[in-house]
């Protein structure tokens, strides 16, 4: 069984609770949110425009692209709100000795 590649993204003190955080890691550049003390990782481009969702209205597990405002769902990457049509990537994120790593060939679960 082989285990997982995880790339160690930030410390979980650098992520609040309701805002985005930017963060390049091994070629990605991400967006890292905290939502219930659980933490999401996404793509950080909007799959519309050139908006930076790590800028973005955060509420609840949702995140609005301050750019054309199509929202996406953080836990999942599904559209929830137009201009959008296409689903953003996500992350299987967990927390290691106290920093965010991702899985970068996982998807994340919901």
């Amino acid at each position: 069984m082989s285990h997982p590649m995880l790339i160690r993204l930030c410390s979980t003190i650098d992520v609040l609770e309701g805002q985005g955080l930017q963060v390049t890691a091994a070629d990605l550049v991400v967006a890292v949110f905290r939502v219930d003390d659980r933490y999401y990782v996404i793509d950080d481009a909007c799959t519309h425009g050139p908006g930076r969702l790590c800028e973005g209205t955060v509420e609840g597990d949702i995140v609005e692209c301050n750019f054309h405002n199509g929202a996406f769902n953080i836990r999942t990457g599904e559209v929830v709100s137009p201009p959008c049509l296409i689903p953003i990537r996500t992350y299987y994120a967990e927390v290691r000795d106290g920093q965010v790593c991702i899985d970068p060939e996982r998807p994340a679960e919901p």
